[in-house]
């Protein structure tokens, strides 16, 4: 018997974990801060000099411009991740289909790594000028080009997958797409100076380290469009569960559906690998949970794996920086070792489908 919560049940469940998870990133870390002192130093970050407060200047500083952003940021990315798992799982039908998996998360790489990488080439050639202004531009021709690889990828991965009909190739095209990717970014590597192949190794694991205010801007301002739009599509992608033939008897133009999935994808996968790197397998774990608590229906799937994948990152960003405190286990190492056998777990059940 198959177990469902209702949405006046789950929704709060999903949100106070949210703030639990939330409050735990904000106080847990290499400095420990209390709850009160944590309450204290944000409102003191806020407004200095308005509030009497007894709380130490560093903690305001280290909520307010270094946990604050990255907690928005983990919600932000983790969010994306699985928002973006289940718009593709449902578009290709298959229980398989996740960012990472797929290849779409190596094809954003690709589009931000030839911004990193070229970009200080051409800073080291042409002088301390060049290099300020690729500064000044970088918090837009990241997020741009890795949208653009990562829709690339996605229509790549779509057409050579005979367009979402077969597990198999579906499979076969995002290896070769993220071997591809694999191939240019270690050529990336080779010609890169030091400090870009620093950025680009720490950037490949998949890491929240970097968040600043602008990352925050630029990504939250995409994530509630592309959500937005995506959500408004919901019904058309039900019709699309019953098959491409019933779906367009229901009137659902299935082309333009999967056009405005691959670009909206594209464009939402790219924003937050440009700042976060490669983080695997939320947007693979989080729609399977959500569809076992929820339902297939993507009126409360998209929404809520937006909820959840959140959630998911936020604490094992806590968990990644905590652990091995003062030094700092990269996000992207801690999703693949749990989502890696949910994974295989996965691809055993569907092993006669597949075979």
């Amino acid at each position: 018997m198959e177990f469902r919560l209702s949405d006046k049940s789950l929704l709060p469940v999903l949100i106070a974990l949210l703030l639990l998870g939330s409050g735990l990133s904000l106080a847990v870390g290499a400095m420990h801060i209390t709850w009160q002192d944590v309450v204290a130093g944000l409102l003191h970050w806020s407004w200095p000099g308005a509030l009497e407060l007894d709380v130490p200047d560093q903690y305001a500083l280290v909520l307010g411009e270094i946990r604050l952003p990255r907690l928005l940021l983990g919600l932000i990315v983790g969010g994306t991740l699985g928002m973006c798992g289940a718009v593709l799982q449902g578009m290709f039908r298959n229980p398989l289909a996740e960012p990472g998996i797929i290849g779409v998360s190596s094809g954003a790489a690709v589009g931000a790594g030839t911004v990193l990488v070229f970009g200080s080439v051409l800073a080291g050639t042409l002088g301390a000028w060049m290099g300020t202004l690729f500064e000044q531009v970088q918090w837009f021709l990241l997020p741009a080009f890795a949208s653009a690889g990562a829709i690339l990828a996605t229509w790549l991965v779509y057409v050579l997958g005979d367009r979402g009909r077969s597990v198999v190739m579906m499979l076969l095209a995002g290896i070769a797409v993220s071997a591809l990717a694999g191939a240019v970014l270690g050529m990336f590597a080779y010609v890169a100076t030091d400090t870009a192949l620093r950025d680009m190794t720490m950037w490949q694991l998949g890491s929240l380290a970097g968040a600043t205010w602008t990352s925050v801007l630029v990504t939250g301002c995409i994530f509630i469009a592309s959500s937005a739009l995506l959500w408004l599509r919901a019904g058309d992608l039900n019709a699309l569960l019953l098959g491409e033939s019933e779906a367009r008897h229901l009137g659902v133009d299935v082309l333009g559906l999967k056009r405005q999935i691959i670009v909206l994808n594209g464009i939402a996968v790219g924003a937050v690998v440009s700042v976060s790197g490669i983080i695997g397998f939320v947007g693979l774990v989080v729609p399977h949970i959500v569809r076992l608590l929820r339902g297939p229906d993507h009126r409360f799937l998209i929404p809520y794996s937006a909820l959840l994948g959140g959630l998911l990152l936020t604490v094992a960003d806590t968990i990644a920086r905590s652990v091995f405190a003062p030094a700092e286990l990269p996000v992207g190492i801690l999703t693949a070792i749990i989502g890696a056998p949910f994974f295989l777990f996965l691809l055993w059940q569907q092993r006669r489908q597949i075979f």
